[in-house]
């Protein structure tokens, strides 16, 4: 600070300069702004800085989803800014989504002072505390003072390390930080910096004895891949969820039949991270009963049935010469196999084949697959034959929310693929006023006019067809490439698989968002075609 008294603004902007700088020496890249007028002493010092890419996004909702993408493509925290009232529960969705995925961000809402709450002032609402127990960590330290400066680059390292997870889990922190007027003033000299360690945490090895016996592991998001590979080099039998490159492919149609399920009995069941999205896998766990093991670090994997009846905290090991069951892993990746050349041979027009396909165009072209809830994530989990080396899925709470808003963030920081439903491309459509103009993110809508995945459920069958329309199926009648292009984007329909690839070829080196919409059967249709698909898998698992 300058000997001579400093005004409040320049007290709060040389607050704000303090904790850019902070961040930037931790390895801050990217903040992602919202337009706004008391979030503006903060604004002016992060696009100040050269060293960061600012992304400035129109609606809140938005992005704090495409914040969330470039935190997962880039594995480190991002900074999201948004002005006072409404606008700080607007980011409430991706904040959840990011504490259940372990995504590191730094939500920063401006507020107004204290003496402005309860006095009726415009866009003031009770902001301490408002993510509740989603953030790792909230701070609320009131309007920036001069004696108070030796904090502030303590509190910005304490919120970088907390979302980044050192010493726990990754995930979203929140600084609610309150802004006096006048908002616009030159920064003072910053306050020293102090050099620190991090506190990194190694964890603790825990050794697994496999014996020859036949071992599932059942593996999904914030899975410990070490681990995971550690096992598959051993001979385990890894099925994972959509996330998980080394999952063996078709598991779900695997275990749909009676008999091979009845053979396929594990000896061990080991979990580690979420789990896949397959209900009749977690049927077949349940009957199963083996014993089963799960393996974490920071938290415990997913056990929604409560089967395990071992919880170990740390990183897996395994002793030398240790292995499972071979016959058992190759009976696993025989079937496997079956169905993959089986369902490589057809020439369908339907959902799992458009899953497929664009799960090897992904591969094929180095791309991030971006992957949407509902019928999207099953299919490619369920059907397709390859996986891509690296997959993006909001498997943390499972909305369809700000997909579309996810891969734009993902392609700002690598060449993206996203598959997405109609009505996930409407929920988002907001994304769209600015799409991915840093980078080439394509974006394939899987169109059959309503929410396919309410025709699985038991809704179907008991309710009468213009009450389950109205609730449930929710068709909406929009031109989807009338929409896309409305933004200014690159859009087109297709309606055959040698359209869809020519399109997805295309796609690779285009600047910003592209579009292409797959005309695609009815949702009653989508089901039938599950149902022949798992009969036709039968088959071929036989022969």
């Amino acid at each position: 600070m300058t000997s001579s008294v400093p005004s409040p603004a320049e007290i709060q902007a040389t607050f704000c300069a303090t904790l850019v700088d902070e961040w930037i020496e931790l390895g801050l890249g990217d903040a992602v702004i919202c337009p706004g007028s008391r979030s503006t002493p903060l604004a002016l010092e992060l696009a100040a800085r050269g060293e960061l890419r600012c992304h400035v996004r129109l609606d809140e909702r938005s992005a704090a989803f495409f914040a969330l993408g470039v935190a997962l493509a880039s594995s480190r925290p991002v900074v999201v800014l948004v002005t006072s009232g409404t606008a700080a529960v607007e980011v409430h969705a991706a904040v959840c989504e990011a504490d259940l995925s372990c995504v590191p961000l730094i939500v920063v809402t401006a507020d107004r002072p204290p003496e402005l709450h309860g006095v009726g002032a415009p866009q003031t609402i009770d902001q301490v505390g408002v993510f509740g127990r989603a953030v790792r960590d909230a701070a609320d330290p009131g309007v920036a003072r001069a004696d108070a400066e030796r904090s502030w680059r303590p509190l910005a390292r304490r919120l970088w390390r907390r979302s980044h997870g050192e010493g726990s889990l990754a995930g979203p922190v929140h600084l609610n930080a309150a802004f006096v007027e006048p908002l616009v003033a030159p920064a003072l000299a910053l306050p020293p910096r102090v050099v620190t360690e991090p506190s990194n945490v190694t964890p603790p090895q825990v050794t697994l004895h496999l014996g020859g016996r036949r071992v599932l592991v059942v593996a999904g998001a914030r899975s410990d891949l070490e681990s995971v590979d550690r096992l598959a080099a051993a001979g385990c039998v890894v099925v994972g969820d959509v996330t998980m490159a080394q999952g063996l492919a078709h598991a779900d149609v695997i275990v749909r039949d009676e008999n091979l399920a009845r053979d396929l009995v594990p000896d061990l069941v080991v979990r580690l991270g979420g789990q896949p999205a397959s209900k009749v896998l977690a049927q077949r766990l349940r009957e199963w009963s083996a014993p089963t093991l799960a393996v974490g670090w920071a938290e415990d994997p997913a056990d929604p049935d409560g089967l395990a009846g071992t919880v170990l905290r740390g990183r897996l090991h395994l002793d030398d010469g240790d292995e499972a069951d071979a016959e058992y892993g190759a009976r696993w990746r025989e079937l496997s196999l079956a169905v993959s050349e089986g369902f490589d041979h057809l020439d369908l027009w339907n959902e799992p084949t458009v899953a497929a396909d664009v799960a090897r165009e992904a591969r094929e072209s180095s791309r991030v697959l971006v992957v949407g809830s509902s019928m999207p994530v099953r299919d490619v989990e369920w059907w397709a034959p390859v996986r891509p080396a690296s997959v993006v899925s909001n498997r943390g709470a499972n909305g369809i929310d700000g997909v579309v808003s996810t891969l734009c963030g993902v392609a700002s920081v690598n060449p993206a693929l996203g598959l997405v439903g109609d009505l996930t491309m409407l929920h988002d459509v907001s994304a769209l006023v600015e799409g991915s103009p840093r980078g080439r993110a394509t974006l394939v809508v899987m169109d059959n006019r309503g929410g396919g995945i309410f025709s699985f459920l038991s809704q179907r069958e008991r309710l009468d067809e213009s009450r389950f329309e109205m609730l449930f199926g929710t068709p909406r009648h929009h031109d989807l490439v009338d929409v896309a292009r409305a933004f200014s984007h690159h859009a087109q329909r297709v309606s055959s698989r040698d359209d869809l690839r020519r399109a997805l070829v295309e796609s690779r080196d285009r600047e910003g968002l592209s579009v292409i919409v797959a005309d695609l059967p009815g949702r009653d249709d989508n089901v039938a075609t599950h149902g022949s698909l798992v009969e036709l898998a039968k088959g071929w698992m036989s022969t």
